[in-house]
């Protein structure tokens, strides 16, 4: 397992390249080695060079072969008329610390390679040539990209195609520009989490959106922020797929602008759409195609989601499909639904229990305001809906991070909540008292709400109650405060 060091400015191809003061000058000199499983080559920082770097051989999985940097000061650089890095049927390979930019084609592309990590990279001004992807992998397996930046860039910031295990994880992008760029493609791939990430197409030059899935299955897009473009993530086709827990926002410049959209680029099946904030766009989610398709749309779940500020509805179904759209969460003034009344009338999607507020803060300070599973009635006069997920959020300063409920004040139903430490409830939780119910909590910290059913008014439609708590550090006796709002549908409650 050898260390080569490549310094552009003190450096020379004559080194031995094995120390920081015999190192090479060229990644040329590089590309003339057989790197061999564990091998690492680290490029001073403060370094340009002006070439491709090929990857030629791989590692092992337990000994990958890394290429990073050493010593102070900015990123080493890789500027080239081709890509920045380039490699075909390498394996095992890890690549951190180091910027790409200017380049001809992709900062890194690879092919027909396996187990790839790309970390701690920024890459800016790539594909000036080509309108290549910052990051282009095609018919590759295992290839995981994270904490990386990529900015102002000709092609989509990501390229993925026909890639088996994908991991985009808290990355940045902004700006991917030309004809046909998104902030991140994947096309023809499986096992796909795209996770944490920050993608802003607000101010890109292209009239496409932000992430665009074709033909994928098995996909996981979670807790991303996603700005701008002429959509939010086009999920044309594909199957088994999640989008959950985003804040999509900014999407414009269409009367089609969609956050979501489905179906009119081959078959569907198996969508989880949750637990996400929609806002400030045209569409929320649109299930639709061009006449005369005849793509399949099976089994479209539309959920605990949140809406506002839309200049159409927060659902399009206009062409078959199977599905629901229920416990989502739309502010007044969005329209709920546009459902053409050939799918309604085949009672194929259904809609139920949803809830309008004025305001959606609300929801947003708390998930418990944007679901209301209610379990069907049983013998006991209670019914119940279990949140078993649900967690406080509510002041995250460094006071009171990770709140944990410790005892019950419950007078005027305020629950008094303290943080030392590991401490936690005590083992039997605490039980609030409500209107029409009860709010327990347990020592995890997971909610179960109780409605007593006789105490329902009798009438349809859905009532509110809220729960106040407040927050005590114990000894500045600062507090701050928020409010739990269960909303409990009567319709259809009882059989």
């Amino acid at each position: 397992m050898t260390v080569y060091y490549v310094n552009s400015a003190t450096g020379s191809d004559r080194n031995s390249g094995t120390g920081q003061k015999s190192a090479f000058e060229t990644l040329s000199k590089v590309e003339s080695l057989k790197l061999k499983p564990g091998d690492s080559v680290l490029l001073a920082k403060g370094s340009v060079f002006n070439e491709q770097f090929d990857i030629k051989y791989s590692g092992s999985e337990s000994a990958p072969i890394k290429i990073g940097s050493y010593g102070t000061g900015a990123a080493p650089v890789i500027h080239s008329s081709g890509d920045g890095i380039h490699s075909l049927y390498a394996s095992n390979i890890i690549i951190e610390n180091l910027k790409i930019s200017n380049t001809g084609g992709a900062g890194i592309y690879g092919g027909n390679v396996t187990n790839w990590t790309v970390r701690d990279v920024e890459i800016a001004k790539t594909g000036l040539s080509e309108n290549a992807g910052a990051v282009t992998f095609r018919s590759s397996k295992n290839v995981t990209v994270e904490d990386s930046k990529i900015s102002g860039v000709k092609g989509d910031g990501f390229w993925i195609e026909k890639v088996a295990g994908v991991k985009l994880l808290n990355n940045t992008v902004t700006s991917a520009n030309g004809s046909t760029a998104d902030a991140v493609q994947v096309n023809d791939s499986s096992n796909i989490l795209i996770k944490g990430n920050h993608l802003d197409q607000t101010h890109a030059s292209s009239p496409k959106g932000v992430i665009a899935l074709v033909r994928d299955t098995n996909v996981v897009v979670e807790d991303n922020v996603l700005t701008g473009g002429g959509f939010g993530i086009s999920a044309q086709a594909g199957k088994n797929v999640a989008i959950r827990d985003n804040d999509i926002s900014g999407y414009h410049g269409y009367s089609w602008s969609f956050a979501v959209g489905l179906g009119d680029q081959g078959n569907a099946r198996d969508y989880d759409i949750s637990g996400n904030h929609i806002h400030d766009g045209a569409w929320g989610v649109s299930v639709s195609a061009p006449s005369g398709t005849s793509y399949t749309r099976t089994n479209i779940k539309v959920h605990d989601n949140v809406f506002d500020d839309l200049s159409q509805a927060a659902l399009k179904v206009d062409r078959p499909a199977s599905g629901s759209f229920y416990n989502n969460t739309i502010e007044t003034g969005t329209k709920a639904t546009s459902i053409s009344p050939a799918i309604a009338d085949a009672h194929t999607f259904t809609v139920k229990g949803n809830h309008t507020v004025a305001n959606v803060e609300t929801a947003l300070a708390s998930p418990v305001a944007k679901t209301a599973a209610v379990m069907e009635a049983s013998a006991d006069p209670a019914v119940v809906a279990v949140h078993d997920n649900l967690k406080i959020f509510t002041d995250t300063g460094d006071a009171h991070r990770g709140n944990l409920l410790e005892n019950d004040s419950s007078d005027n139903d305020t629950l008094v909540l303290r943080r030392f430490g590991e401490e936690t409830v005590g083992k039997h939780g605490l039980t609030l008292t409500g209107e029409y119910g009860e709010i327990h909590v347990d020592r995890e910290g997971n909610y179960a709400y109780t409605l007593n059913e006789t105490k329902l008014p009798d009438h349809s439609g859905h009532v509110s109650e809220s729960f106040s708590y407040g927050i005590n550090d114990g000894t500045s006796h600062h507090s701050d405060g928020d409010t739990l709002t269960v909303f409990i549908h009567l319709d259809g409650l009882l059989s």
